[in-house]
């Protein structure tokens, strides 16, 4: 009886001790002002910074400010021996399509019926009686067939192809017309190995590849180099400095669009919140001063045109030393599951979000399981690069993609979110991932054999 007693006594002790600690942990954050919350936000999303295209003189002034507000806060530049600072500077090259002309049998294809990507500036095809064809392949896609499946299997193996393409498509063409007209980009470091070069020419037609005597196809682009940058600091480890917990968010959004030079689009949501997020995250931590693992905040450009900030990011270190990335995406309003609550994609690739929402169970708390999974958002922001080289890379978010007026649209603006829950979201997550701060818990790396590959041309 004296044992019984003596168990339940310790067992009771243990839960009122780990109570107690959850409770000063969200006690904590009440450290994250929302006022300083509201205050960056509201400069990020601003038309002073005219929606912070990537290619603008405007995301410089953004990534200025996110830098200050590093360095003001006691933050490292990872290099910070060498004296660099918080800007990590890269490459990307352009590739726009400027003329395209295709011949079948005589007959020629209407500039409408077709699409273009390609990382080539000039090429010309040709099949005839004297002529075989060695340097591309045609594809069909008929009226059953899915046609988004067919062209992401051809961007992952890259090449030369073209795809004929039955007219039931239409719709879905033009969307593909649309997007490749902006032109394809790729890090300029990718363009050294000539074997990651291709194009795929898409066309509505009733054709099929096995009734082709005659084909002509060429086609022109041009090409731009531009150098962006991401804003990455550090506060070192005080006990674990050789593991890292990443922060990140993009930065970047649509900016103005062409012929709509009064119409900005701020991207508050998209991600000026996330960006938001992780800026107070690293004053909160900061002001602990006690974190064991290093705690590293990155803030990508391009991941509105493809995603090359983090995937220039991921290449500068050794993704083994990250424990865990807690990437932020459009935090700004309440998700379907209420004011100040978020959801996580891609639960089921590692135990990170059981680990995380053990930690939240002691505060009624959770994080919930992707309601979209039908979206594929997991591979849709920057965590993706990350866990495809293994690391529990997640995104964390609380848009309603399924209702969201918004998204991509000049109404993202800072009249549209609710700063109350995006306060809440960003206290939240500093409580539920302090266990990863202090050292305490790690979660089981993704298997990245398991996730589908980037694409090679667009």
């Amino acid at each position: 009886m004296t044992n019984s007693r003596s168990t339940l006594l310790i067992k009771f002790c243990v839960l009122i001790t780990s109570l107690t600690i959850v409770s000063f942990a969200w006690a904590g954050t009440n450290k994250i002002s929302l006022m300083q919350v509201t205050k960056d936000i509201s400069y990020l999303a601003s038309d002073e910074l005219k929606g912070r295209d990537n290619y603008s003189p405007e995301i410089r002034l953004a990534a200025d400010y996110i830098a200050k507000r590093f360095q003001e806060n006691g933050l490292v530049a990872v290099d910070a021996i060498s004296g660099a600072d918080f800007l990590q500077k890269y490459q990307v090259t352009k590739t726009t399509p400027k003329t395209l002309n295709l011949t079948i049998n005589g007959q020629n294809i209407p500039s409408e019926s077709l699409a273009m990507a390609s990382t080539i500036t000039n090429f010309s095809w040709a099949i005839d009686n004297q002529t075989k064809n060695t340097e591309f392949t045609i594809h069909n896609v008929g009226k059953s067939d899915d046609m988004q499946a067919i062209l992401s299997t051809l961007n992952a193996r890259g090449g030369k192809h073209l795809v004929l393409l039955n007219p039931v498509h239409k719709v879905l063409f033009e969307r593909y017309q649309h997007y490749f007209e902006q032109g394809t980009t790729r890090l300029t470091q990718e363009n050294i190995s000539k074997s990651l070069d291709g194009v795929i020419v898409i066309a509505l037609s009733t054709i099929i590849a096995e009734k082709i005597k005659t084909l002509s196809v060429s086609g022109m682009s041009t090409k731009r180099k531009n150098e962006l940058m991401n804003v990455v600091a550090i506060i070192p480890g005080k006990t674990k400095p050789e593991e890292i917990v990443l922060y990140s968010a993009h930065y970047d959004h649509l900016g103005v669009k062409a012929g709509e030079e009064n119409v900005i689009y701020n991207g508050a949501d998209d991600n000026a919140s996330g960006t938001t997020a992780i800026i107070n995250l690293a004053q909160y931590f900061a002001k602990q001063g006690n974190n064991a693992r290093t705690l590293m905040f990155a803030a990508f450009s391009a991941e509105e045109i493809g995603g090359f900030g983090s995937r220039y990011f991921s290449k500068q270190l050794e993704p083994q030393t990250i424990t865990a990335m807690i990437n932020i995406e459009m935090i700004g309003k309440p998700s379907k599951f209420g004011t100040g609550t978020i959801w996580m994609t891609g639960m089921d690739r590692s135990d990170l979000g059981e680990q995380l929402n053990t930690v939240l169970a002691k505060s009624g708390k959770k994080i919930y399981k992707d309601p979209y999974p039908e979206q594929g958002l997991f591979y849709r922001s920057d965590n993706a690069t990350l866990a495809r080289l293994g690391v529990p890379a997640h995104s964390f978010s609380s848009t309603q993609l399924d209702k969201d007026q918004h998204y991509h649209q000049a109404s993202d603006d800072l009249s549209s979110l609710n700063l109350t829950s995006l306060h809440q979201v960003i206290k939240m997550l500093a409580t539920a991932t302090q266990p990863l701060v202090d050292g305490s818990i790690t979660p089981s790396r993704i298997n990245k054999n398991l996730l589908k590959g980037q694409g090679l041309i667009f």
